[in-house]
């Protein structure tokens, strides 16, 4: 008898028929089974043969274990996503019991039947828009029309208010640079919304995490029915060659599994 059940996953009993795969589990020691749970919902799960508070210790102490089981999770979760419409849950998502599980599906149960209808026949695609400030500073400052009226109106003043209006241009034109990257990134992100049944604007990223000397400007989720992918790639690399040479990056992955357009409460 085991002690937890980790679970991967939330999926259609009526999609159960399709067989789930030889798959290793969280512990290495077990494979991925099912557990249906009334008539329309199924879990996918493995057993762990250890103490929750074992694994807690693992997640804070060492590091090489918790980026190779996150790792894992992923690539379970992707594995499953090809074969089923899928929740996905977050990384350790356990339960003491099958008891304990059951009792909290059945909690959500009409939410997940919702979900599943949402996002069945559909993708997960992020787009994230990255800039050159400094190539995109220059080009605002030389051809943005406020700027342009901003340095004409200063001109017209007495020599000591210009002296200190034109202290204050470097901020003004930061201000007209994240302006325009804001409506830049707006635009493509309306436009590539039209393929979408929902889009979603997420937080950027700093250089920290990404790794690029580019700013992130944009960090945007779609979830796109299957037969609107095509056009959505289409109309991207549209983007993509027209704005690359002005300073402007872009990068699109997927399709993923559902796991902003879904939610379970564990």
């Amino acid at each position: 008898m085991s002690d937890l059940l980790y679970l991967y996953s939330l999926i259609p009993t009526n999609e159960s028929n399709t067989p789930l795969p030889s798959l290793q589990g969280f512990d290495d020691k077990s494979e991925l089974y099912m557990v249906s749970i009334g008539d329309d919902v199924t879990a996918i799960v493995c057993d762990v043969a250890t103490s929750e508070e074992t694994i807690k210790e693992k997640i804070d102490q060492d590091v090489e274990w918790l980026q190779e089981k996150a790792f894992h999770h992923h690539e379970r979760v992707l594995q499953l996503s090809k074969l089923y419409t899928l929740i996905p849950l977050k990384f350790c998502t356990l339960y003491k019991s099958e008891a304990s599980l059951r009792d909290t599906v059945e909690s959500n149960y009409e939410k997940l039947k919702e979900t599943f209808s949402l996002i069945e026949g559909k993708e997960e695609w992020n787009v994230k828009i990255y800039c050159d400030d400094e190539a995109l500073r220059k080009q605002v400052s030389e051809n943005n029309t406020a700027i342009q009226a901003k340095r004409e109106e200063i001109e017209e003043l007495s020599p000591g208010k210009k002296f200190f209006e034109r202290k204050k241009m470097d901020h003004y034109i930061d201000q007209e640079l994240e302006n325009e990257k804001t409506s830049f990134c707006e635009g493509i992100h309306d436009a590539l919304n039209a393929y979408s049944v929902l889009g979603n604007i997420k937080k950027n990223w700093k250089k920290d995490v990404t790794g690029r000397k580019e700013n992130m400007a944009w960090n945007s989720v779609f979830l796109l029915p299957q037969h609107e992918v095509e056009a959505f790639i289409t109309k991207f690399k549209e983007y993509e060659e027209k704005f690359t040479d002005s300073g402007w990056q872009f990068e699109a992955s997927g399709p993923w599994p559902a796991y902003h357009f879904s939610s379970f409460t564990s």
